[in-house]
């Protein structure tokens, strides 16, 4: 399936890099955006391997690594994973909006 970002999905894509990088070294940057890699290449082959969220069967949460998840929504007639945001896990989940 094709995977399509989000302004947001960009947004805080950027936001978890420019957070390691300023907590961080070039390493975890670049094995976050690897781990990145692996799961997109995943998702595409099989979209629904990760679990539906409580609030919307039709948006998926994915773990890319313990500290950081990612949202996304299956179109299945677009054939298509549209990413929506990246998340820390630390963060309230409340204020999660998708």
């Amino acid at each position: 399936m094709k995977i399509s970002w989000t302004p947001t999905a960009r947004i805080t894509y950027f936001e978890v890099l420019d957070h390691l990088a300023e907590k961080w070294t070039i390493i975890e940057i670049k094995n976050f955006a690897d781990e990145v890699e692996n799961v997109l290449s995943q998702i595409a082959e099989n979209p629904y391997m990760f679990e539906a969220t409580r609030k919307s069967k039709n948006i998926r949460k994915g773990f890319v690594t313990k500290h950081n998840a990612l949202y996304y929504r299956v179109k299945p007639r677009k054939k298509e994973i549209e990413l929506i945001t990246f998340w820390f896990n630390v963060k309230a989940p409340y204020k999660l909006i998708y």
